[in-house]
C-alpha cells in the first residue's frame, strides 16, 4: 500500500528521467483497484523493486487529478504530491484567475510566490508572457520544473516571506494543510496570511483562502481590497484576495460561478423585496450565499427574498439556466405533517434542501429515512426558517425540481 507515501527530490529525478517515464507507462496499466492493489503491488515489486511506491502513488494521484486539472497542458504526465493536489485549484478556476490577472495588469510580470508542483503557474503561462515561480518545498519545486517545463521564466527556492523578486504582481497560495488536517484560522496558513500581507503591501497582490475564511478577519488585518467567491460544478472551491490595484472598482465582495459564466458585485443593486413565496424557489449559487450578495443576486433576475436573514429567493418565474424548484404545497413544518403531504403525493424520493432549521439541517439524511417513503414521484422539500424571534416559524415547501 502507498497510503501517505513521502515522495523525496531522488523519486522526482527517478520518475521525471526516460527510465521513470517507461515505467509509469507499464504501471498505469495495472487497475490498482480495492480489490486488485495487493496482487498488482506485489506483482510490480517484483518488477520495479523499492520504485514502486512513487510509481503506485504518482499513477494514483494522476488518475484523481484528470477531471480537476484535465485542462491544463500535459497535465496527465504530472508529478504530484497528496498535499499539493488537494489545494491545488481546479484548472478552470486556475484559468478564471489567470485570466483577470492578465487583464488587470497586462505586460506586468506575475510571481507565483508559493507555486508548489506548478498548476497556477501552468494556467498563468497560457496568458502571460513573464511569469516566475518560487517555493521553499525542494520536493515540489522539482516536480513543478517537471511539469511546466519551459513554459516559465524561472522556477527557484524561495522563502514566500524573503522576496526575490521587485515589482512582479505577486500570487500566493499559503499552505492550509498540515499532517492531512486542514488549517481554518489565518493565522497558522503557511507561510500566515497576516505576514503575507505585510510583505508584500506596496504591490498587486493576489491571495487564495479558504471559502469558509471569516470576511471580517481579513478585514481586522488591515486588507482593504476585493474578496471574491468561486464556485465549479456546482460547489465552492475557493475564496481570493485582489489587492485594490487589481480588484474590480468600487467592489469589495465578488461571486463567481464557473459553470454559469456569471459574476456578480457588492457594487450592483441590492433592491430585492421580501415577500412570501411565488411559483418556484431558487436556492442561489453557493458563492452567491457565501460572498453575501443574495439580494444583489435577487435584483438581477427579479427575484425577492422569503426572509431577509435567509439565502432562498423566490419569483414567479425561473431565471435561464436556473434550476429552481416549483411549489406545489406549503406547510407549517413538522414531520408530521410532511410525511402525509409526501404520501398524499406518493414521493418515493426526496431531495431536502434546509437553511436556518438546526435540527433537519444537522442531518437531513436522517429526515429522510424517518419519512419512510415509499411512492414512485421524485420531489424536493424545502424547509426553512422565516421570521425572527418568537415569531420565528419552520415552513416546509414541497416542491418539483425544474430538473
Amino acid at each position: 500500500m502507498t497510503a501517505g507515501f513521502r515522495f523525496e527530490v531522488d523519486d522526482v529525478g527517478y520518475l521525471s528521467s526516460p527510465v521513470g517515464v517507461t515505467a509509469l507507462a507499464e504501471v498505469a496499466g495495472f487497475a490498482l483497484t480495492d480489490a486488485t492493489r495487493i496482487a498488482d503491488i506485489t506483482a510490480l515489486r517484483g518488477r520495479f523493486g523499492t520504485r514502486t511506491p512513487a510509481l503506485v502513488e504518482t499513477v494514483l494521484l494522476r488518475r484523481r487529478a484528470a477531471a480537476k486539472l484535465a485542462e491544463l497542458p500535459e497535465a496527465s504526465r504530472w508529478l504530484f504530491t497528496d498535499e499539493a493536489l488537494q489545494q491545488a485549484s481546479a484548472a478552470p478556476v486556475a484559468r478564471h484567475r489567470a485570466h483577470r490577472i492578465a487583464a488587470a495588469a497586462p505586460g506586468a510580470v506575475v510571481h507565483d510566490v508559493t507555486c508548489s508542483v506548478g498548476t497556477e503557474l501552468a494556467a498563468l503561462s497560457e496568458l502571460i508572457d513573464r511569469v516566475l515561480g518560487s517555493d521553499l518545498d525542494p520536493v515540489r519545486l522539482a516536480m513543478a520544473r517537471y511539469n511546466v517545463g519551459n513554459d516559465v521564466d524561472c522556477v527557484v527556492r524561495a522563502d514566500a516571506l524573503a522576496p526575490v523578486s521587485r515589482g512582479t504582481v505577486v500570487l500566493a497560495d499559503p499552505g492550509r494543510r498540515g499532517g492531512g488536517r486542514r488549517r481554518f484560522d489565518p493565522a497558522d496558513y503557511q507561510p500566515a496570511l497576516d505576514r503575507l500581507l505585510e510583505v508584500y503591501r506596496d504591490r498587486d497582490m493576489v491571495v487564495k483562502v479558504a471559502p469558509g475564511i471569516d470576511f471580517e478577519k481579513i478585514r481586522q488585518l488591515g486588507f482593504d481590497g476585493e474578496i471574491e467567491v468561486t464556485s465549479w460544478r456546482a460547489s465552492v472551491r475557493e475564496a481570493c484576495l485582489w489587492s485594490p490595484g487589481l480588484a474590480g472598482p468600487g467592489v469589495r465582495r465578488r461571486a463567481v460561478s464557473l459553470d454559469r459564466g456569471e459574476q456578480i458585485t457588492d457594487a450592483e443593486p441590492d433592491d430585492c423585496d421580501v415577500r412570501p413565496a411565488g411559483r418556484w424557489l431558487i436556492d442561489p449559487d453557493g458563492a452567491v450565499v457565501r460572498a453575501g450578495l443574495v439580494r444583489q443576486y435577487g435584483a438581477r433576475h427579479g427575484l425577492w427574498q422569503l426572509d431577509p436573514e435567509i439565502a432562498y429567493l423566490s419569483g414567479d418565474e425561473l431565471p435561464d439556466g436556473v434550476r429552481g424548484f416549483e411549489v406545489l404545497e406549503t406547510l407549517a413544518y413538522s414531520e408530521k405533517r410532511l410525511r402525509q403531504a409526501l404520501a398524499a403525493r406518493d414521493c418515493g424520493a426526496l431531495e431536502i434542501l434546509v437553511r436556518g432549521v438546526r435540527d433537519v439541517q444537522a442531518d437531513p439524511d436522517a429526515l429522510r429515512r424517518r419519512l419512510r417513503l415509499r411512492g414512485t414521484q421524485a420531489l424536493s422539500v424545502v424547509i426553512t426558517r422565516i421570521g425572527t424571534g418568537a415569531a420565528a416559524r419552520a415552513i416546509a415547501f414541497v416542491c418539483r425540481p425544474s430538473r
